[in-house]
């Protein structure tokens, strides 16, 4: 029963909530680590999932703590196991949610790195732009910098998505959301040059005809090449330790923020669901003008 009520949230999170498949992969994977638990310390629940209380769940866990597992990971099982008893209970599988009473543990704030906007200076002009491979990557760090979009989201660009006259390009997030983000000059700039150099890359004979950005056989180009792509030209300029296609979105953020935007616009191009989510980088300018006040201002100290 328990089983059956498990495939029908994950159906569900499909076909009506438009979860990625990346979403979908981590919530399988958490109930089924859930499932694998309660087989083995709790069987009886397994036909009867009514009887799963707060106690169990906490339980499960509470193992999960003690094998090593990072707080963080344990904080997304508690998410998943929310979600699933919430639907469970509203279709009427189970009488009672055992996750109403269960504390979601506090997570350390980490400040997200980013890039100065000299170091982005330099970054932008370390490709080759007169080879395709060199253009393409100019234009994938132009575009990341420019619309603060993920690295899922750029690699899953048709060249429809990008309207080069507005200047503009549709952006498909979470949740299969779309959102109209503008690009700036420079990323125009790159875009139009890549676009030439794409010819040749399209001849290849690939299957990335629709594609924005492909590989050098012509297929649309996957995630880990782009964090090898941004990666090696951060590494260039920078040796801060992240240098993730996130680390262009944090800079994107900052540098906004920085000159005095709106923080609900940049919510808003972000494809942030919630303002809190956007607000770590306030936490991060601030720190910065700290940083800067202590440094220079005489009675700092």
């Amino acid at each position: 029963m328990l089983n059956h009520a498990m495939e029908l949230f994950l159906n569900y999170i499909d076909r009506e909530r438009n979860f990625s498949p990346h979403t979908h992969v981590s919530y399988s994977q958490d109930l089924s680590q859930f499932l694998a638990f309660l087989q083995e310390q709790f069987p009886e629940t397994l036909q009867h999932p009514e009887s799963i209380d707060q106690e169990i769940v906490r339980t499960f866990l509470g193992v999960m703590l003690d094998s090593g597992m990072a707080k963080k990971s344990v904080v997304r099982k508690i998410s998943t196991l929310r979600s699933f008893f919430k639907f469970a209970v509203r279709r009427k599988l189970l009488p009672a949610n055992p996750m109403s009473n269960v504390v979601t543990p506090k997570l350390d704030k980490k400040l997200p790195q980013f890039l100065d906007e000299l170091a982005v200076e330099k970054m932008m002009a370390l490709p080759d732009v007169n080879d395709p491979l060199g253009s393409r990557d100019a234009a994938i760090l132009e575009l990341l910098y420019s619309t603060g979009m993920r690295r899922g989201e750029l690699v899953q660009l048709d060249t429809r998505d990008i309207d080069v006259y507005e200047r503009t390009v549709k952006v498909v997030g979470k949740g299969n959301k779309e959102r109209i983000v503008p690009f700036g000059t420079k990323a125009h700039e790159a875009l139009e040059r890549y676009f030439t150099a794409r010819k040749k890359l399209a001849a290849s004979g690939g299957k990335g005809t629709e594609a924005v950005f492909l590989t050098e056989k012509g297929n649309r180009l996957y995630p880990a090449a782009v964090n090898a792509i941004v990666k090696k030209y951060i590494k260039g300029v920078s040796e801060i330790r992240q240098q993730s296609p996130h680390v262009l979105r944090h800079s994107f953020a900052t540098h906004l923020l920085d000159r005095g935007a709106d923080i609900f616009a940049v919510k808003e191009l972000l494809g942030h669901e919630s303002l809190s989510t956007t607000q770590i980088y306030t936490h991060l300018t601030s720190e910065r003008l700290k940083k800067v006040y202590r440094q220079a201002h005489p009675k700092a100290s």
